[in-house]
């Protein structure tokens, strides 16, 4: 398949090219590589993909590795976003780029707007002008709120977000139901569940704690560490995104899925085993919760395992894994 892979310098869009194009596809990747955490971060994912970062220029392609290409583009960017579309010919579209962050969306709504309902609107316009195949795009567990009905299913109730960023994640859902009943655009909505690994974002607890606890400084631990969460490999997240893509015909038109590991673990245990394989003490600052917080999330998956997906990374695995490339990429003594 030709694949576009949005959001291709984040945290799941660079590991999200990396497989699908190791795996024979033909995959472009897209990234505006914004500002919102540091950008350097976003041009060393790129150079995993093959992307030296002097060659990078606005709308114009660079070749990497074998099968990626990149883009730097905008998604606000309609005009030439179409244009991409008509020259590319794509038979999937990976939607992962988006603006990001729980609490930033309670200050900085307007970004939101901006990148994730406008943003979205121009891929799902795109894909119906373009008669592309396949839209899959990323929702998360966030729209599910505060709910205590677990595990999480994919019929339950999502009409209270509790954070704005939840807001327009469940919009794109709305807006892509509409598109796909109006235009027949078969499109599959992924609720991620607590993604973590190698690369991964430094404004999430993961990296946050990391390094708060190899410079001795506390670690902020909301709701008083009363918190449980569908902690989730980054490995077995782009599985799940692999199977949806190579499996289209047996997903119905218009699809909602969540994507989880289907088990939570504590906070605590966590940061426990974090701070075991940093071989650090933390010191905790105990918070209550947050605006925007929720307390636990816990994914039914049984709609993903019908499709051959079976999530194989422990807790303890992926820690060490995270921790083996955390300090590798921050130069922390081993």
């Amino acid at each position: 398949m030709k694949i576009l892979v949005t959001g291709a310098a984040g945290f799941i869009g660079m590991h999200t090219a990396a497989k699908m194009a190791a795996d024979g596809h033909r995959v472009i990747g897209l990234d505006n590589i914004n500002s919102y955490y540091e950008t350097q971060l976003k041009f060393d994912r790129l150079l995993q993909l093959g992307i030296e970062k002097e060659d990078i220029r606005y709308n114009s392609k660079v070749s990497g590795l074998p099968n990626f290409e990149f883009i730097e583009l905008d998604i606000q960017d309609a005009g030439n976003l179409n244009t991409l579309f008509a020259r590319e010919n794509f038979d999937c579209i990976i939607h992962l780029a988006a603006q990001a962050g729980v609490r930033y969306s309670i200050t900085n709504p307007r970004d939101y707007i901006d990148n994730n309902i406008i943003g979205f609107f121009n891929i799902l316009e795109a894909c119906r002008q373009f008669s592309i195949n396949h839209l899959i795009f990323a929702s998360s567990s966030s729209v599910y709120g505060n709910s205590d009905d677990v595990p999480f299913s994919e019929n339950q109730k999502t009409d209270a977000p509790v954070s704005f960023y939840a807001a327009t994640k469940k919009s794109n859902e709305v807006m892509a139901h509409a598109y796909s009943d109006l235009y027949k655009i078969k499109i599959t909505g992924l609720r991620f569940f607590t993604v973590y690994g190698p690369w991964g974002r430094p404004d999430m607890a993961p990296v946050l704690f990391a390094k708060a606890g190899v410079n001795k400084k506390p670690i902020k631990i909301f709701n008083n560490g009363n918190q449980s969460r569908d902690f989730t490999y980054i490995d077995d997240i782009v599985e799940g995104i692999k199977i949806v893509a190579e499996n289209s015909k047996d997903i119905e038109n218009y699809k909602i899925l969540n994507i989880g590991k289907g088990a939570p673990d504590l906070l605590m245990d966590f940061v426990t085993t974090l701070g075991k394989e940093l071989n650090v003490d933390f010191i905790y600052d105990f918070q209550p919760a947050q605006k925007g917080d929720v307390i636990a999330t816990f994914a039914n998956t049984k709609a993903l395992e019908n499709l051959g997906y079976k999530p194989k990374t422990s807790l303890f695995d992926g820690i060490h894994e995270f921790v083996d490339w955390f300090k590798k990429y921050y130069k922390i003594a081993r």
